[in-house]
């Protein structure tokens, strides 16, 4: 009778408590699919990319110079965005930070175009049907806008462009480094941001919020992961979780800056955070509630990945990776309860609260476990390298 008692309250102390949480397995899932795949293919692309960044590493003087210049620009961005909201800052920033995806796209597809006659066809197959479906969706009526022809033309032309290419390689051997592949994959996602965002007002239908921009979003995080993790080592990774994350909750808690410029790029729809909808669903009267999370947390996560795959083997950089997913749900569920009693302390709303906080906390206890077992490991191998002298 006692026992059955004891699990009732328990059943309901469970029941009150999941309750209270807001839970959400979404954005854990989405971090933990994005630095897993790019923790798998960092040693697949490694090499390439360490020969385009000419091996570079950074140095500790590196990454401090780099967490301050982060957090100037970010707080330039949020206070210039407050004073002055104009549209010449809105456009000086979008067409920086265009230009940089677009960069960033270009030098991937570049490095990696040296395919395959069939692979190269298959490739601009692929991008000529995106761009047929584009142009032929732009003149159907939810999308139908003062922009329409532009909208069709354009992409109808990158889809002639691509097949082209396709007709072209045929007749190509050498396997060189092809620009004309390259361009494809940067060039489709100018114009689709263009068109189906920049300049796409008056149709009924949005599609690049939160759909395609979610899409590059996601993209852009593996890219960033597999450029940038090779130049950092063990040491400096090490600095730079610690730099970032104190710089995090200074900029989102004490200061309010990161959220502020976070707003200022999405609402020129630069794919900066990935928003998904809360799963289980929560519905309130605007619609599904939606959950952000920015590019720099998804980097952050995946570099401390990699270094972990570096240092510690496969093994416990995946355990790592699913200790960040599992850290970073735990705290999002109790993310309302958290910002309620920080918001009288700081003496203002806060409208988010620091992910590389939530993503160390999953990382720091694996991390201490591993190095003591291999410390453990090399005290034990000691003697017995001893005995072979």
């Amino acid at each position: 009778m006692f026992f059955w008692f004891l699990a009732k309250e328990i059943n309901a102390s469970l029941i009150i408590l999941l309750s209270m949480l807001s839970l959400d397995i979404a954005m854990p899932t989405a971090l933990l699919i994005v630095v897993t795949v790019a923790m798998l293919l960092n040693k697949r692309v490694e090499e390439k990319l360490k020969s385009t960044i000419e091996e570079k590493e950074f140095k500790t003087r590196d990454i401090i110079l780099l967490v301050v210049f982060m957090a100037i620009i970010i707080s330039a961005i949020a206070y210039i965005s407050l004073i002055n909201p104009g549209a010449v800052f809105q456009n000086i920033l979008l067409v920086f930070f265009l230009s940089s995806y677009t960069v960033l796209l270009f030098t991937f597809s570049y490095v990696f175009s040296n395919l395959t006659k069939i692979r190269a066809q298959l490739l601009s197959l692929g991008f000529g049907i995106a761009g047929l479906i584009a142009g032929s969706a732009s003149l159907l009526g939810p999308l139908q806008d003062n922009f329409t022809v532009y909208r069709a033309v354009a992409f109808f032309g990158l889809a002639i462009f691509c097949f082209g290419v396709a007709v072209f390689e045929q007749k190509k051997t050498s396997s060189k480094a092809k620009w004309y592949v390259a361009v494809q994959p940067p060039a489709t996602f100018v114009l689709l941001f263009i068109f189906f965002n920049f300049i796409h007002n008056t149709g009924t239908l949005q599609v690049w919020t939160p759909f395609l921009m979610d899409v590059f979003g996601l993209t852009f995080a593996i890219l960033i992961i597999l450029y940038l993790s090779s130049m950092f080592t063990w040491k400096t990774v090490g600095l730079f979780a610690v730099l970032l994350t104190v710089m995090d909750i200074i900029l989102v808690i004490g200061t309010g800056t990161m959220v502020a410029a976070a707003k200022q790029f999405t609402g020129l729809g630069l794919p900066v955070l990935v928003y998904l909808p809360n799963i289980p669903l929560i519905l309130s009267q605007q619609g599904p509630l939606f959950r952000g999370l920015g590019l720099g947390d998804f980097f952050f996560a995946g570099v401390l990945a990699v270094q972990t795959f570096n240092k510690f083997g496969k093994k416990t950089a995946f355990i790592a990776t699913v200790a960040m997913a599992v850290a970073f749900g735990i705290w999002e569920a109790f993310l309302p309860d958290i910002l309620n009693w920080l918001q009288p302390i700081i003496g203002r709303e806060i409208g988010g609260f620091p992910g590389t906080l939530m993503i160390i906390s999953g990382w720091a206890p694996i991390i201490a476990i591993a190095w003591k077992l291999l410390s453990k490991r090399k005290v034990a191998e000691e003697p017995s390298k001893e005995i072979v002298k």
